[in-house]
Formats: structure tokens, sequence, C-alpha cells
């Protein structure tokens, strides 16, 4: 079981460096990293001495299970939110108390303020996901599982592609299989680019069937134990087009820079450079306009990010995507995607669903 108290004493020592005295934590996904709960609905008031989870009748039981031992405040029926975390922040005495500004509702600040005006808060950003930013061996684990549940989904529906079958179908057998092999859902809805829509980098699903083109680009992932996976593969189901093989050729080797460049120090913009720059000497910056990566783990975009303006350094137990891509609109889109580990000595690949354009080619 992940070390909850070791993550909330963590916060309190970026909290006392931030000069509050303590952390209203309305993030759901933060709450959940800091104690475990799975629940929605509910906040988490984390003071230096104490640590108090705001919950309503709905999830007594789960907190009893998920949470043994630490302190819950049941607001009664009838009583808002903003009363009940009210009540707390003023049962703490704390005079100067950090909120989320990310994901604290306007509502919810003027409610605060106005009946606790004895109190200060300060908008912070980011305290809880710079902790996350970092994995711990449990989170490095749950990835793992939600990888592997995710390429056993992947290759059971490659092995059962039929031209008749439309975006949306393959989008649900995927699921679908994700269930099959343990995982509680995919991480998002599966992006299925059949031929001229795999130009799209965030495709809708639609109607279109396997079988109106000769290749499809399927951007998928799963939840296992909470924690996600987020791949991209390209697949040929028909004649092998001349063009296509070009361009993959030139975004796996874009691909293969990028990673190449992963490792403790390495400035984030140099990674995303690395690759851009194989995609642009081919003549195809311009069609590669998103970001090399991101992070992932209990939400499959989160900090870090591999982009031209991060000038932050890799750090050893990141999570990362390294996701090149290059779109002809019109013509089709090629996006290759793994999730990769910065270890302390380079990086590991974790993900391992093949990538060789031989692979991609069904048989």
């Amino acid at each position: 079981m992940p070390d909850f108290e070791r993550r909330r004493g963590r916060l309190r020592h970026l909290l006392q460096k931030a000069g509050v005295g303590g952390l209203l934590v309305t993030n759901s996904t933060n709450v959940t990293y800091l104690t475990g709960f799975t629940g929605d609905d509910s906040y988490l008031l984390l003071t230096a001495g104490d640590a108090v989870l705001l919950s309503d009748f709905r999830f007594v039981e789960q907190l009893e299970q998920e949470c043994p031992g630490l302190d819950v405040s049941i607001r009664k029926l009838g009583t808002e939110m903003s009363e009940a975390a009210a009540a707390a922040v003023r049962a703490c005495k704390a005079s100067r108390l950090g909120v989320e500004a990310a994901s604290m509702s306007v509502d919810l600040f003027l409610r605060l303020s106005e009946n606790l005006a004895e109190v200060e808060f300060v908008p912070t950003k980011h305290l809880v996901e710079q902790l996350r930013e970092i994995k711990d061996r449990d989170e490095i684990a749950a990835i793992r599982e939600a990888i592997a549940i995710a390429e056993r989904a992947l290759a059971v529906v490659r092995a059962s592609l039929t031209p008749e079958q439309t975006e949306k179908e393959i989008a649900s057998e995927l699921e679908n299989q994700i269930r099959r092999f343990g995982g509680s859902r995919c991480s998002f809805t599966p992006i299925v680019g059949v031929g001229p829509r795999g130009a799209l980098p965030h495709a809708t699903l639609s109607d279109r069937r396997m079988g109106e083109s000769d290749f499809v680009l399927i951007d998928w992932g799963a939840v296992g134990s909470l924690y996600v996976s987020d791949l991209t593969r390209v697949l040929v189901t028909g004649k092998i087009p001349p063009k296509l093989e070009k361009i993959y050729s030139i975004v796996l080797r874009a691909q293969q820079a990028g990673i190449a460049a992963i490792k403790p120090g390495a400035v984030m913009q140099d990674v995303d450079a690395a690759a851009r720059k194989v995609i642009e000497d081919a003549g195809y910056g311009k069609r590669f306009g998103h970001g090399l990566g991101h992070g992932i783990g209990l939400q499959v975009h989160e900090l870090p990010r591999l982009a031209a303006n991060q000038q932050r350094e890799l750090k050893a137990g990141m999570v990362v995507t390294v996701e090149p891509g290059i779109y002809l609109p019109g013509w089709g889109g090629v996006r290759i995607e793994d999730d990769i580990l910065v270890t302390r000595t380079g990086h590991e690949v974790l993900s391992s669903f093949p990538r060789e354009f031989a692979d991609c080619v069904l048989k």
C-alpha cells in the first residue's frame, strides 16, 4: 500500500516553504494521491499537525475501507460543502491557508472568503502535482500494469480487425478487452482514425470503416489500479502505401531520438528538440504541431511536459510519453507513442507493443 502519510509529510514541507499554515485540497485526483480515497465531491484539509477528509454520507463505508486511520468529517444532510469547509478551516485555526487555484471554483473561494474574513487565502499552483511528478515503486508498478492491460487489449483487437468494422466499433472493442484483462476502463476515449482521419491528432470517433483506407491510427490506454497508460500505433490494414512507409520511418526515427535524449538532468525542451529536428530535417516540421509528450500517472495528462517552452530538468521517477507525429490533411497521419520511465542512469521504455513498420502490417 502507498505511504500516504509520507506523501502528506512531503506536502507539509512544501507548505512550510510557501509560508502557509495548510492547504485545502479540492482537486479530486490530488485527494486520491494524498489519501487513497477514490470517491468524489470530497476535500482534504491538511495543516502542519492534522489532516481531515471532508465528505458526505454516500462515502462513509468506502472511507473506512480506503482511508483507515484518517480523520473524516461527514457533513450533515442539507449542509453545503462550502459550509463544511468553512467549519473545518475555522476549527484548525489557520490564519493563512493555501487553496488550489487551478481547481477551486470562484464561487467556493468567494464563499469561504466571506465566511472566514479572519483567514487569508493564498492561491497556490501545482504543489501536489509537483509531488505526483516523481513516481514511487508502487506507482511505477501500477503504470506497468496499465500498460500491460492496454497492450493485451490491442493485440486481441488487432488480430480480429475486419474491413467492416467502424472506428466506433474498434473503440468499443478496445474498452471491452481492457475490462476483460482486468482494467477498470479506458484511460480516455480511444482515438481511432482511419486513413485521412488520422490527420486529426485528436479525432473524434466516426462511422468510417476500416476497409475505406489502407491504414489506421489508434491512440488508446487503460486504467489498471488507478494509474493509466497512453500508447499510439499505426496499423496497415490493406496494401502498403509507399508514402506511409516513408512517413512512418521519419516518425519512428524522431521517436527514437527523443527517447535517447531522456535521462536525469536533461532539459525537457531539449528532449522535444531532439525528436523535432528529425522531422524538421525531413521537411515536415510544420506538420508536427504539438509537444513531444507529457507525464502520466493518476491522470492521462499531467506534469511534466516535453515541449519547446519547458526549461525544467527531468528527474528520476518521472514517467512521460514520447509521441512525435506527422499529420497531412487529406492523406492521414502517423504518430508513435510509448511510455518512458526516467531512471537514475537514463531511461526505460515501459511499453513493448511492436513499433517497427513491418510489425504494423497485418498479415
